[in-house]
């Protein structure tokens, strides 16, 4: 039990029809993953600080792996021990602020 009630696990179905919406995402380990480029150290950085902000102010913390070009997050809610809204909603809020920082 949450402070925002009982959280809905979904099953593998359920999440790669939501996937669809991210199709950039990827099921993987009970985990939604996204791998990104960058041009760099710093863009890298950047991203980093950004997505750990958004983390931070939806209360739902990702694992992130920095690398000098790219940057690997993954998203599963831990104490529902699966993927949930929460996790949908991060990587929802990702994609926008990434599109934003990474523009080609």
């Amino acid at each position: 039990m949450s402070s925002q009630g009982e959280l809905r696990v979904y099953k593998k179905e359920e999440i790669e029809e939501r996937l669809k919406d991210l199709p950039q995402w990827h099921y993987e380990g009970n985990q939604l993953v996204r791998e990104y480029a960058t041009k760099g150290w710093k863009e890298t950085v950047f991203l980093f600080n950004a997505i750990a902000s958004l983390a931070e102010a939806l209360w739902h913390h990702p694992d992130v792996e920095v690398g000098y070009k790219k940057l690997k997050v993954k998203l599963t809610t831990h104490e529902a021990n699966g993927i949930t809204d929460r996790d949908f909603k991060l990587a929802e809020e990702i994609e926008k602020i990434a599109s934003l920082l990474l523009k080609r």
